[in-house]
């Protein structure tokens, strides 16, 4: 298991070692051990599967009074993932980074608390799962705008400039009115 860096430090591309036979193939998606010595002490309290269809931009989600950490990885399809550093104190307030996540590499994408979360589905039907460090509390959820000029996210053309959306996800709201962390 290999542990990445992306363009913001705290956000970790997770690249396991797969093992391909006649038969399939098999691979760790977690280990304690292996991702207490990369410094990702992770203390998982739910795991969420979402399957959607290509186009289907879902976030820019996170929760301010009980923020979630993210483990990401595609069981189906393929996606661009997008983490938003919304932490006020860090050096990245504000950027973002984003990888595309599929079945055929098997990557994970580590999104720490802190950060909002959301990703855009590329293939005909995407499922992903994602293990969160926090439970979800829906009236502490909150949503930044996907298209906010002042994030800035570059996210790829997908049969169409505008993505399928949620209500709530059309209601996300900028940057610079969003309740961030310290």
């Amino acid at each position: 298991m290999q542990f990445l860096p992306t363009r913001i430090p705290d956000v970790v591309l997770i690249e396991p070692a797969v093992y391909h036979d006649q038969r399939g193939f098999f691979m760790e998606t977690f280990h304690d051990g292996r991702f207490d010595a990369a410094g990702l002490n992770l203390d998982i309290r739910q795991d969420n599967h979402s399957r959607s269809h290509r186009g289907v931009l879902r976030g820019l989600h996170y929760q301010r009074r009980n923020p979630q950490g993210k483990l990401v990885r595609v069981t189906r399809g393929a996606i661009f993932d997008v983490a938003v550093d919304l932490r006020r104190s860090s050096s990245t307030f504000g950027q973002w980074t984003g990888v595309i996540l599929d079945d055929q590499r098997h990557q994970q994408l580590w999104v720490p608390p802190g950060f909002a979360h959301g990703f855009l589905v590329l293939s005909d039907v995407a499922d992903v799962i994602y293990r969160c460090t926090a439970l979800y509390a829906p009236g502490d959820e909150h949503t930044l705008l996907w298209n906010d000029p002042d994030v800035g996210i570059d996210w790829p053309t997908v049969d169409s400039n505008q993505p399928l959306l949620s209500a709530k996800d059309e209601q996300g709201v900028r940057l610079a009115d969003a309740v961030v962390y310290d």
